[in-house]
C-alpha cells in the first residue's frame, strides 16, 4: 500500500474514533512527515528507525510537544492501522516548564476599551470573563447562554466533553440584545459572511487590541483564558471549582496558575 493509501486510512479511523479536526489535520502531516523519511515499506516498524525520525525533530530544536505529537500519530499508525504487536518502548520527551502569559485586569480593561467595534469588545470581553478558548468562543450559540443564572453550556468542548462555566453580569444586558434577535441555533458571533467566525479573525481582533493598548507582553487569545483562572485564584476561589470551569481532567494542569500567583513572593522585596 502507498503513502497516500495509508494516511487515508488513518484519517478514516480518526474520524470514526470522533477525533477533532485539528487533531487529525495534525496527525496527518505528522505521518506523512515520517513515511517521507522512510521513504518505503512503512507497515515495517522499526523502533529505532522511530527513535532516529524523532531524534532528527530534535537536533531541529522541535518544541517536546511536538515532538510527542509525531510519537502519537507515530504510534496511532502501528497499533490502530498495522495493528503489529511490537510496543514502541520510547520515553516522552518532556514538557517545557513554561509559565504562562497572564495580563492585569488593568490591561485586559485597556484592551477592552481600546476595541472600538461592539461585537469584537463583546467578544474579548466574554472570553475573559468566562475563560473561554478561541474554538469555544466561535462556536458559542444562542442556546449555549443562560442569562438568567449567567452560565455557558459548552458542549463538546476539548476532550468532547461538555461544562458550565460563568460569564459577568456586566455582560448580560448585551448578550440579551443578540439574543432576542437571533434562533436558538444562531452563532453569538457570526461573521458577515454568515456563518461563525474563524479563530483566526477572533485572533487577529484580540490582537488588534493588545496593540492599540500598547501592551508589550507576548500575549496570545489564550491568555485572556489564563488571565481568568489567575484573577479567580487571586480573589480566593478554590482551585477545584478553577478546575472545573476550565474544565481540566487534571487538578495538575489547574495548579499551573498557583505559580503566576504567589501572594507570599509579591511581599517579598528585593535586598538592593
Amino acid at each position: 500500500m502507498n503513502m497516500q493509501d495509508y494516511l487515508k486510512q488513518v484519517e478514516e479511523e480518526l474520524i470514526l474514533r470522533a477525533y477533532s479536526g485539528k487533531t487529525i489535520t495534525s496527525y496527518i502531516r505528522c505521518l506523512k512527515d515520517y513515511f517521507l523519511f522512510l521513504k518505503r515499506d512503512f507497515e515495517i516498524l522499526e523502533v529505532d528507525k522511530v527513535r532516529e525520525f524523532l531524534l532528527t525533530k530534535q537536533a531541529k530544536n522541535y518544541a517536546p510537544q511536538t515532538v510527542n505529537l509525531y510519537l502519537n500519530a507515530i504510534k496511532f499508525f502501528y497499533s490502530n492501522i498495522i495493528k503489529t504487536s511490537i510496543k514502541i518502548d520510547l520515553k516522552f520527551a518532556k514538557r517545557s516548564k513554561k509559565l504562562p502569559v497572564v495580563l492585569s485586569y488593568e490591561e485586559i480593561q485597556a484592551i477592552i476599551n481600546c476595541t472600538t467595534n461592539q461585537k469584537h469588545k463583546l467578544l474579548i470581553s466574554l472570553a475573559y470573563s468566562a475563560g473561554l478558548r478561541v474554538s469555544e468562543v466561535i462556536n458559542l450559540q444562542v442556546q449555549d447562554i443562560n442569562l438568567q443564572e449567567l452560565t455557558i453550556h459548552l458542549k463538546n468542548a476539548k476532550g468532547k466533553k461538555d461544562r458550565i462555566t460563568v460569564f459577568s453580569k456586566k455582560l448580560q444586558d448585551e448578550l440579551e440584545k443578540i439574543i432576542t434577535l437571533r434562533n436558538n441555533s444562531d452563532y453569538i458571533f457570526s461573521s458577515e459572511r454568515g456563518g461563525k467566525l474563524t479563530e483566526r479573525t477572533a485572533q487577529l481582533i484580540f490582537e488588534n487590541g493588545l496593540h492599540k493598548a500598547s501592551i508589550k507582553k507576548k500575549a496570545t487569545f489564550h491568555s485572556l483564558r489564563h488571565s481568568f483562572a489567575t484573577h479567580l485564584l487571586e480573589n480566593g476561589v478554590d482551585i477545584r471549582h478553577i478546575q472545573e470551569l476550565l474544565g481540566h481532567v487534571n487538578i495538575r494542569t489547574t495548579q499551573i496558575y498557583t505559580q503566576v500567583t504567589n501572594p507570599n513572593l509579591k511581599n517579598i522585596t528585593s535586598p538592593l
